[in-house]
């Protein structure tokens, strides 16, 4: 897995990010680019911005027990793979506010470093690694970016 907490890796990111237009059309999935990238946005959102709320006790245990290795793991994501509801993207997102978003909080993580984020916790999965939290943020943008072929 690369790792999106050196500068090489984010660089290369942000230029695939770069290199998708308005127009461009996924090689699967129901998602347009502008939802995509909103998408790719809720994942940074869950670290830094106070919008969601942790998941009730259960809900919680579940995740951690059944959804967290496929989240965290090196095992890449399949097509078309079910989504929390947080994540489902719904209407016409601004293709370039998003863009410039999801660029602005890659860059940040990147600057944070991995150091950070060894054993910060997770809303949904508790407290992670920092390749179990580079494995989620890279795993997850390289999956829909290359769903939208760039």
């Amino acid at each position: 897995m690369k790792d999106i907490f050196t500068k090489q890796v984010t660089d290369e990111v942000i230029s695939r990010i770069n290199a998708l237009e308005v127009t461009t059309q996924p090689n699967w999935g129901k998602m347009s680019v502008d939802q995509m990238l909103a998408h790719c946005n809720v994942t940074y959102e869950m670290v830094y911005e106070n919008k969601y709320s942790k998941p009730m006790v259960i809900k919680k245990w579940l995740m951690k027990t059944f959804i967290k290795n496929i989240v965290v793991g090196e095992k890449p994501f399949k097509k078309n793979s079910r989504t929390a509801p947080e994540f489902v993207m719904a209407g016409d997102k601004d293709f370039e506010a998003e863009k410039n978003r999801l660029i602005a909080h890659l860059q940040k993580t990147q600057e944070l470093g991995g150091a950070h984020f060894e054993g910060k916790e997770s809303l949904s999965f508790g407290p992670l690694t920092k390749n179990e939290w580079n494995n989620m943020f890279y795993k997850h943008i390289d999956h829909h970016l290359t769903q939208f072929n760039v």
